[in-house]
């Protein structure tokens, strides 16, 4: 009760991201499928916890630590009841050039940065918009994603040591050069072994570890033959001990870019993961701040015990749901597996050969990559493939962050230009049963109505004014506003300049049918208040066209007999001749 007392007296934003009792409740119904689930979880994830702590640059025991401490407290902490976390090929991505830069210190600094970056987005309810981002940049940074991850691999699978670069083709590159003037065939024949049994075995048998099995058949031969091989080295017995050696404040400076794009990769990974999750699933759904914050607190935890930054890996993700898993046991037994494998089995596990994990890596690539959904997408619209391709190519010649940003800013830009194309501005015929013959006769001389349909904001703004300033030989236009579906200031601006435009030429605008939400920003920014005062707006087209007979009635009569009436139309202000404020300006006197 005391305990239950104090979660209620958190502050609501912390209080709601929380663990709670809901969450373990399908568990106590489903451990047994859990159960299973998890250890078949751990299998698949124990070469590729290998692989990627190795990838990183921080080692093998890293990766298994990554993959039990994140791996817990996200299960324990997240906002899916499904998923499973530990070290990425996505992350080694980012972190290889971190390593390069600043050493294992200045990754260890990067995740525990990053984890707090990441609680204070799901304190601020950042997780909503990861639903945004368009599917050409996620499918693009995949792809090029599997591509440096694979290029990530060369040294290792030629059998080439000592390679070190900032960008990864050209360490693949340099490797290649190394291996060409000393060809070795005993680490690429392991590696290319490795790969085939994953991809030809998995496809038969999609059931079977293959990874696993390829691991452990490379070890055996390396071993049995005595093959001169790099291997991943002895591990130290059990988990390190918490500490914060690695903490440099006068470093945080320099790290908190780089925290950010960790930060922005573990999010954005672990919200695609929940939502794949959650397809794959029958009524699951995830919390996206909680995940951010599960999240943000193993990649707290992980670096006090010289582990990686973790996200979400949608592979194990993928195996757990297929396996049967129902809640957050099976990627907490999945944790307790591969601590128990740390603890008993870190001998073993120093004998592998890097080979053998290289060709586990270069299989995980090609599964990666969904050749059909690619080029669907590229033959989509030329749009989505632009940005594909962008994306896709930003990704391998420069960082993943960078490719995010600059595929997302141009899919918006994009996307506006294909949205400000939807503005229409039509002319719209009167008809016949409103008026009389003679009426409708001088109606159809002086009088034309226009039906503005679709968003008129900043992207479509001036092609509107462009194409209303070439109204001409009518003395009234109506404006049909109903059909707007955006309006912004700078749509407002432009609006109230035809208008300007308009009544320069001495033809009176008349507005019908505007949404009370567009008023309210016509008349804040104090758009079109002459028309407003002179009760030129009207709720619907009818009623503008019977004014606008009126209107011409009035003055057909006055050309007759000399003697034009006072209107609030064309005429422009005394003392202006053929000008007219500014419709933004304070209401001015009529002439």
């Amino acid at each position: 009760m005391k305990v239950r007392a104090n979660l209620r007296d958190l502050p609501g934003p912390l209080a709601r991201l929380l663990p709670r009792r809901a969450d373990w409740t399908v568990a106590r119904r489903s451990w047994g499928r859990d159960l299973v689930a998890g250890l078949i979880v751990a299998v698949v994830a124990l070469p590729l916890a290998l692989a990627f702590g190795v990838s990183s640059g921080l080692g093998a025991q890293a990766g298994l630590v990554t993959a039990v401490v994140a791996g817990a407290l996200a299960a324990v902490f997240g906002g899916s009841n499904l998923q499973v976390s530990g070290p990425t090929g996505a992350m080694t991505v980012v972190l290889v050039p971190i390593v390069a830069r600043y050493g294992a210190d200045g990754v260890l600094l990067v995740g525990l940065l990053a984890g707090l970056i990441l609680m204070a987005a799901a304190v601020l309810r950042v997780g909503r918009f990861a639903a945004f981002l368009p599917t050409p940049v996620i499918e693009g940074f995949t792809a090029g994603i599997a591509v440096v991850i694979a290029l990530q691999q060369v040294p290792a699978a030629l059998g080439v040591t000592g390679v070190h670069a900032e960008k990864v083709w050209r360490a693949a590159g340099e490797a290649a050069a190394r291996f060409a003037a000393h060809p070795t065939l005993t680490a690429p024949i392991m590696a290319a072994g490795v790969a085939a049994l994953m991809l030809i075995g998995g496809r038969r048998w999609p059931g079977v570890p293959f990874s696993l099995a390829g691991i452990a058949v490379a070890t055996i031969v390396a071993e049995a033959a005595g093959l001169d091989l790099a291997r991943i080295g002895a591990l130290p017995a059990g988990l390190p001990a918490p500490s914060l050696e690695f903490v440099r404040l006068d470093a945080v400076t320099a790290l908190l870019p780089s925290a950010l794009a960790v930060a922005a990769l573990a999010g954005l990974e672990s919200l695609l993961c929940a939502t794949v999750a959650d397809a794959m699933s029958v009524g699951d759904k995830h919390d996206p701040d909680r995940e951010l914050f599960g999240q943000g607190l193993a990649n707290l935890a992980a670096p006090m015990l010289g582990g990686v930054p973790a996200t979400a890996a949608i592979a194990r993700t993928a195996v757990n749901v297929r396996a049967g898993a129902r809640s957050r046991l099976a990627a907490l037994i999945h944790a307790g597996v591969l601590a128990v494998i740390v603890l008993a089995a870190g001998g073993l596990v120093g004998s592998i050969p890097l080979a053998a994990l290289a060709g586990v890596l270069l299989a995980t690539t090609v599964r990666m990559v969904e050749v059909g959904s690619l080029a669907a997408l590229a033959r989509a619209t030329r749009r989505d493939g632009a940005v594909l391709v962008l994306t896709f190519a930003i990704t391998v010649a420069f960082d993943l962050i960078t490719a995010v940003a600059v595929g997302v800013a141009v899919a918006i830009v994009l996307a506006l230009r294909a949205l400000a194309r939807t503005a229409r501005l039509h002319p719209v015929p009167l008809q016949d049963g409103d008026h009389t013959a003679q009426g409708r006769s001088l109606l159809e001389e002086h009088i034309v109505a226009y039906r503005l349909d679709g968003p008129l904001f900043f992207a479509a703004a001036h092609r509107f004014l462009l194409e209303l300033s070439q109204i001409a030989d009518v003395r009234v236009v109506i404006l049909r506003m109903s059909r707007i579906t955006t309006l912004d200031a700078t749509g407002a601006g432009v609006l109230g300049d035809a208008v300007t435009r308009l009544e320069h030429r001495g033809i009176l605008v008349l507005l019908s049918g505007i949404d009370p939400a567009h008023d309210q920003v016509l008349a804040t920014l104090r758009i079109a208040e002459h028309l407003r005062r002179d009760g030129l707006l009207f709720p619907d087209t009818p009623a503008a066209i019977a004014h606008a007979r009126a209107h011409l009635h009035d003055h057909s009569i006055g050309a007759e007999t000399g003697t034009a009436p006072a209107t609030a139309s064309a005429t422009p202000p005394t003392g202006q001749p053929g000008s007219r404020p500014p419709l933004t300006n304070a209401p001015q006197p009529m002439a």
